[in-house]
């Protein structure tokens, strides 16, 4: 297996509505991936075995300072060989060439040693409203 990764690589939305699916465990959606990160993010990462899509992550930001790290996923035959942690990486490496002053990231309880330990993250306070 020969990863490659790319910031702001080409995708098409059938291939992340069930990479999506399968990292979040739903069943696959038609969400239109290219408007929403297009028209609201910094960038994105994908991370591709050959042609293959098996790792995303989508890098949206507020238009100023703040980015957020949102999205992480992997397909389950990518896993466990470092492809998460990379993605990071390299979207915290282009996120530091912008004009970005900080990279938010949130996550399940689980998460805490890949976002903490793996990828850098500092622990910090914030807090959060269900709005649904």
């Amino acid at each position: 297996m020969e990863i490659t990764y790319e910031w702001r690589g080409d995708f098409d939305n059938a291939e992340l509505n069930a990479l999506h699916a399968e990292a979040f465990n739903h069943r696959p959606l038609q969400e239109d991936w290219k408007a929403q990160v297009e028209r609201h993010s910094l960038g994105w990462v994908c991370a591709r075995d050959g042609g293959e899509l098996v790792g995303f992550v989508n890098v949206p930001w507020d238009g100023g300072i703040h980015a957020f790290l949102l999205d992480t996923m992997v397909s389950a035959k990518a896993g466990r060989q470092g492809i998460g942690t990379r993605l990071a990486v390299v979207a915290v490496d282009e996120a530091r060439d912008t004009d970005c002053e900080w990279l938010h990231v949130d996550f399940d309880d689980h998460l805490r040693g890949f976002y903490f330990e793996a990828c850098g993250f500092t622990p910090t306070n914030a807090g959060l409203i269900k709005l649904a």
